[in-house]
């Protein structure tokens, strides 16, 4: 009996170290693939997540009040001499929901944090064009308007979308 538990122990402690050394070496080979999978997703992903930030820092660009004005007068250059305070507002809310939705996709590479402020810089331009139709005396007209959105927006120091660029700017160098 003596005699057997000599020879099986050194048995039993040596499969234990054989099974050891492979279970450890198994571990280290699948890390290795999932790291080179990442890395080669990663090399797939990161000019994709590029693009969209470069397309959400346009989207940010052409949704302030004078990218807009400007765009309005490249498609229609009597508008605003033609126009209401009113028809403004209109236009210019459904511009910028329109440039939104057609960016609304890009959320899937950025941070949320980062889509977050995104939506934020939205609403508030909303808001913002609103207010200034809102705070103009009865029977304004379009280019008093416009005057008051622009000169507004460039006194109320940081503006949304300054910090949503910020932002922005930020976590794409955070990939580089």
């Amino acid at each position: 009996m003596q005699q057997i538990l000599l020879y099986t122990i050194p048995v039993i402690i040596l499969v234990l170290g054989v099974w050891l050394i492979q279970y450890t070496m198994y571990r280290n080979e699948a890390k290795k693939e999932q790291y080179e999978l990442k890395r080669e997703s990663q090399k797939a992903i990161s000019p994709i997540r590029m693009r969209a930030y470069e397309r959400l820092s346009l989207l940010l660009e052409r949704t302030e009040p004078e990218a807009l004005l400007m765009e309005l007068k490249n498609k229609d250059s009597q508008a605003l001499t033609t126009w209401s305070v009113s028809q403004l507002q209109q236009y210019l809310l459904q511009e910028v929901r329109a440039e939104f939705d057609h960016n609304m996709s890009q959320q899937i590479y950025v941070s949320d944090e980062l889509w977050q402020r995104i939506m934020l810089a939205r609403d508030e331009m909303g808001a913002f064009i609103t207010q200034m139709a809102m705070r103009l005396p009865q029977g304004s007209d379009a280019m008093q308007y416009t005057k008051t959105l622009i000169t507004a927006y460039h006194t109320n120091g940081d503006t949304p979308h300054e910090l949503a660029l910020n932002a922005l700017k930020d976590e794409a160098r955070s990939l580089l």
